[in-house]
């Protein structure tokens, strides 16, 4: 076992996915309900929970979990019903915008570098 895979952390990655599955859940829900405000919430949302995750886990495995939690909601929210519709339905340009919103946000949230690893980075060093 790797000395990184501490309980804590995994417990960590456990919640990021759930947070990740909670906050794509009302995202999807907002962007449908209120167009231009709502993907904008839910894109605001998205980066403050990746960017959040990033700071926390100090790598971009944190920001993974997360974006796997948000597809997830993702996933569960457009699998038809039993009654033959859907919960949440491709009919509009904010479902893609959101989807692909999200995916930038977390590619970016996962490959950032440089303030965030900075200070941290000089702190290890010196004691």
């Amino acid at each position: 076992m790797n000395a990184s895979w501490t309980p804590g952390r995994i417990a960590a990655l456990l919640g990021l996915l759930v947070l990740g599955v909670l906050t794509g859940a009302a995202g999807w829900l907002v962007v449908d309900l209120w167009f231009p405000a709502g993907l904008l919430l839910a894109l605001l949302a998205l980066s403050g929970l990746f960017l959040g995750a990033r700071i926390a886990l100090g790598s971009g495995l944190g920001v993974g979990a997360a974006a796997a939690g948000w597809f997830l909601s993702y996933v569960l929210l457009s699998v038809p019903r039993p009654e033959g519709d859907f919960l949440l339905g491709s009919s509009g340009i904010g479902t893609y915008a959101y989807l692909l919103g999200g995916c930038v946000v977390a590619v970016i949230c996962a490959t950032m570098r440089g303030a965030l690893e900075g200070p941290v980075q000089a702190s290890r060093s010196r004691g």
